[in-house]
């Protein structure tokens, strides 16, 4: 039993030690880079304003599906 405790913390150990390694990387290169959040910023804000658009869309179809209905010939 004390040789799979001892098995299990040392694979904790070994994970919790590439885990740390990976973010410290990842945080090097995001520094080396200084616009490497610009893209998904960019998709973001896009798609946001494609959000908006379909919204506004929708209202004006209602609205003018509304007046159609509303006429009388």
């Amino acid at each position: 039993m004390r040789t799979t405790v001892t098995y299990a913390r040392s694979l904790a150990r070994t994970a919790a030690r590439r885990l740390a390694a990976r973010l410290a990387d990842g945080y090097a290169r995001a520094k080396a880079e200084p616009d490497a959040g610009y893209t998904t910023e960019t998709i973001v804000i896009t798609a946001l304003l494609v959000l908006c658009g379909i919204a506004a869309l929708g209202v004006l179809t209602t609205k003018v599906l509304d007046k159609v209905n509303g006429l009388n010939f």
